[in-house]
């Protein structure tokens, strides 16, 4: 018997033997075409971009339409092998450069991967899998390649990765459940899997080596643990573990809209971060009191052109309208301008993460920055909206983002816009600085939002992307607590309402903590909200309040996490029950 330990994306527990499903790299070779072979090659290629585009349409047909999430992403896909950049570049090379089309495709995934690898968000990061996989499905159809995985018993399916796609393609009355090599939390291929109710764990370093065709496996893609050839002993338990997680399933869905309220009356908002339109439907289903965090950069990215007015405020209206009576909080753009929109010509950066991104980047492009604001604010006439900038590392920045809010406000009222006041305006906390002044930014804003992605990275000096560092990243550092404490403090004692929008609002672990320390709000992904709102429903806000006074004495992250787990267990609860 074995165990290994991944990253559990998708709950349920499976047993059953595996099924090796090897994926790797597809090898291309260049060759320089003749000038008559030109005109060919691209009729290869469009006829390969078609072919990939009827097969993701095909895996559309075999999604059920309540599945919004899974149609959505696979809609998304075939939008990007559609992109006219993509497409216009593809042929560049092979026009000008005599590339044949595998390699022009490659230059192509080659420039893109460097566009989304800068992006300061890291779920938008995480995109350039999706375009990876995308591209290599068009080469496999330049080669007259399928790659498809079809099971005809039921089995475990081990791979290096799987595409979106793939996944939706599995059946889960055949794939009892996923294990891969890589992959994250917030990839496209979690999503799609929890949406398909199909267990999965990723990150399992080896795996592909450490399993042979037919080796009985346990997976539970709660925990993350994966077991090769365990004792009847150990099957027996986990087969209780499998009846407890759909009982726990069922009893969450029931009570997914009420509202999250602790044992003596405090009362917590609990909304969604999305960045799809067809986000919205499954958000509401799993109880979210509106949006805590909007992404607005996915209109943005892969395309060299900026979007315009009109198509940003046709998007954001769909999104206020779909929550209605709801909130919903937009972040303006987030992202380094240089990666994504050539019209903006700013210079290249050794460092985007520091560099001239997010705020900074709206405030050296102000008509760019209007744009967005001016979509924003006439789309808040459909509904309740709030405004928040992110990256915000000191007063004048915002004094100036302030400014130009005005003034597109302004400019909208006397075009005969029928808006009464400016939406409520927050500043996101995810720069140390900010937590250092949070008593002076606190008098500017209506809210504070702390972004804790960010923050942990800056505050404790770590890219979380990068695999050497990784496990460095700890959202119960003591500093990190202790900032996010200061900041709660300084809202509340301006009048201001905090919230949470980062990935440490969805971790069941932590809820007992930020209650503790007195979040009014906690956003998340949609899929944590009937967890998180049903152990908020258990917790005393006293109890909480106690637990972060003995927790903030601690020097380690080690001793607050056991102290934690104690504290779960005397009180008859459990603390990883972070997906439906």
């Amino acid at each position: 018997m074995k165990k290994l330990k991944g990253i559990g994306v998708s709950p349920g527990v499976a047993i059953g033997p595996a099924y090796i499903f090897l994926t790797g790299r597809i090898k291309i070779t260049r060759r320089i075409l003749k000038p008559d072979e030109v005109s060919r090659e691209l009729k290869r290629f469009h006829r390969a971009l078609e072919e990939t585009i009827r097969d993701l349409e095909e895996v559309k047909k075999h999604i059920p339409s309540e599945m919004a999430q899974p149609l959505s992403i696979i809609d998304a896909h075939i939008l990007m092998l559609k992109d006219p950049s993509l497409i216009r570049e593809t042929e560049k090379y092979i026009r000008e450069s005599f590339m044949n089309a595998e390699w022009a495709l490659r230059k192509v995934l080659s420039r893109y991967r460097q566009i989304f690898l800068s992006l300061g968000d890291f779920y938008l990061r995480e995109r350039v899998h999706d375009l990876e996989h995308l591209i290599d499905k068009v080469i496999l159809a330049l080669q007259g390649q399928n790659n498809q995985t079809v099971l005809k018993e039921p089995a475990i399916i081990v791979a290096h990765d799987l595409s979106p796609a793939d996944t939706a393609r599995l059946r889960p009355d055949t794939t009892q459940a996923f294990v891969t090599e890589v992959g994250s939390r917030t990839s496209h291929t979690a999503i799609v899997a929890r949406s398909l109710g199909i267990p999965a764990v990723v990150a399992v370093k080896g795996v592909t080596e450490k399993v042979n065709p037919g080796d009985l496996l346990i997976v539970d893609g709660l925990s993350g643990e994966v077991i090769v050839n365990p004792t009847q002993e150990v099957i027996e338990e986990f087969l209780d573990r499998r009846i407890e997680c759909q009982e726990r399933r069922a009893h969450l869905s029931r009570f997914a809209k009420e509202p999250a309220q602790t044992l003596d009356g405090r009362r917590v908002a609990v909304r969604a971060n999305i960045e799809l339109l067809d986000e919205i439907p499954l958000a509401l289903e799993f109880g979210a009191e509106g949006v805590g965090l909007y992404r607005t950069e996915y209109l943005y990215v892969t395309r060299k052109d900026l979007p315009s007015e009109e198509e940003l405020y046709a998007t954001y209206r769909q999104v206020v309208e779909g929550f209605r009576p709801e909130m919903v909080t937009f972040r303006t753009l987030d992202i380094g301008g240089d990666k994504f929109a050539e019209e903006l010509e700013l210079p290249e950066e050794i460092n985007p993460a520091l560099g001239v991104r997010a705020i900074r980047l709206c405030l050296k492009n102000p008509a760019f920055f209007k744009t967005q604001l001016r979509a924003i604010l006439r789309a808040s006439i459909y509904g309740k909206v709030r405004i928040m900038f992110p990256m915000i590392s000191g007063l004048n920045e915002l004094h100036q983002a302030k400014e130009f809010l005005k003034e597109a406000f302004e400019e909208l009222r006397e075009e005969g816009l029928e808006l009464q006041e400016l939406p409520a305006l927050g500043a996101m906390i995810e720069v140390p600085s900010a937590v250092a002044i949070a008593d002076l930014l606190a008098r500017e804003v209506d809210f504070f939002s702390i972004g804790t992605n960010d923050l942990i990275q800056y505050a404790l000096a770590i890219d979380r992307g990068n695999e050497e560092v990784a496990h460095l990243y700890e959202p119960l550092h003591p500093a990190i607590l202790r900032l996010i404490k200061q900041t709660v403090e300084a809202g509340h004692q301006a009048g201001i309402q905090v919230a949470m929008c980062g990935e440490m609002a969805g971790e069941l672990f932590c809820i007992p903590l930020l209650i503790g320390f007195g979040l009014d709000e906690l956003s998340m992904n949609p899929q944590a909200i009937p967890a998180v709102k049903n152990i908020i429903r258990h917790l005393s806000y006293k109890e909480c309040q106690e637990l972060v006074e003995e927790v903030l004495n601690l020097p380690a992250p080690e001793e607050i996490r056991l102290l934690l787990l104690e504290w779960f267990e005397k009180r008859g609860l459990s603390p990883f029950w972070n997906f439906l």
